[in-house]
């Protein structure tokens, strides 16, 4: 097993925990004092451990055995999922309109029935109502999806466990295949491309989710130099007149829409694309077996 990213008190109680280890016993081993020890899992997550320290839990990590390593990976995506229902549950106290869906749990906006502008022609085009998941689905939605139904998970998962750093992220390495099953399983479909892109433009025709001016700064695409996905909630100011993030850059998201025998239309640009690919009138399709590690997907459903 891997190390932590980046090691807080948090980590080191849930380390702690799995190895079923005294507070003096454990302390001895990295080492530090009772006191330190103290002080680092009474913080939690406002404490950032010196590179030393983090070097030795490191160590201590990968030397505990299989069983201890499983334990500490399963607190780590249970707390993980803690954190995310308690900002599913801020978002839908904050924003009436939303819901949560009963299988997967994921925070979904309604789009309303009627025309919108579509294209870059911006032809009138009817479409009825629908919602749509506020977030594409993340690492931990997904492995909620591949533990109850052992379907096989992405290949950038260490041991077939969602990676603790990334469960806020899209998940990637996924072809229209097992984004379809997931949709099944939780009882949703993948969007339409025009479903897709309604909830990115409004029924007005922006440009951007955002509105018309072309700003880069509002998503995750190659001109930000990040060179890997960011958390599903982190460009705010990027959201869609519905309120949907990320329908511009960081990874993109396969629709139902087929454009050809075997291949399905991409909307949205990752952030291995330039900005000029990520206004959502754009159209991209890939084959239904692709997978890489800028592609992922969100959910709809009926009203």
């Amino acid at each position: 097993m891997t190390g932590v990213t980046r090691w807080t008190g948090r980590e080191v109680l849930l380390l702690r925990t799995s190895l079923r280890m005294t507070g003096r016993d454990f302390a001895a081993l990295v080492p530090v004092s009772q006191r330190q020890l103290a002080t680092w899992e009474g913080r939690g997550e406002s404490i950032r451990l010196r590179p030393g320290n983090q070097e030795a839990l490191d160590t201590l990590l990968t030397r505990a055995g299989a069983a201890a390593q499983q334990r500490f990976a399963t607190l780590l995506t249970e707390r993980a999922a803690v954190e995310h229902d308690e900002r599913a549950e801020e978002l839908l106290r904050r924003d009436p309109r939303t819901i949560k869906h009963p299988v997967d749990g994921k925070v979904m906006v309604p789009v309303e029935e009627g025309i919108y502008l579509s294209g870059p022609a911006n032809a009138p085009t009817w479409l009825n109502g629908f919602h749509i998941d506020v977030y594409p689905t993340t690492n931990l939605d997904y492995a909620r999806f591949v533990r109850a139904t052992a379907h096989r998970p992405p290949q950038h998962w260490p041991n077939g466990r969602c990676p603790d750093d990334l469960f806020d992220h899209p998940v990637v390495w996924v072809t229209w295949h097992d984004a379809t099953a997931y949709a099944r399983w939780c009882g949703k479909q993948l969007p339409t491309a025009q479903q897709w892109e309604k909830a990115a433009r409004g029924t007005k025709g922006r440009v951007y989710p955002w509105g018309d001016h072309p700003t880069a700064a509002k998503c995750n695409v190659a001109e930000a130099e990040i060179g890997r996905t960011t958390p599903a909630s982190r460009y705010q100011s990027g959201v869609s007149l519905y309120g949907v993030f990320d329908l511009c850059g960081n990874t993109w998201e396969w629709c139902s829409t087929k454009e050809q025998t075997g291949r399905y239309e991409l909307k949205g640009s990752a952030f291995t694309s330039p900005f000029e690919r990520a206004a959502p009138f754009l159209r991209n399709a890939a084959n239904a077996d692709m997978q890489d590690n800028d592609t992922s997907f969100r959910c709809v459903g009926l009203p």
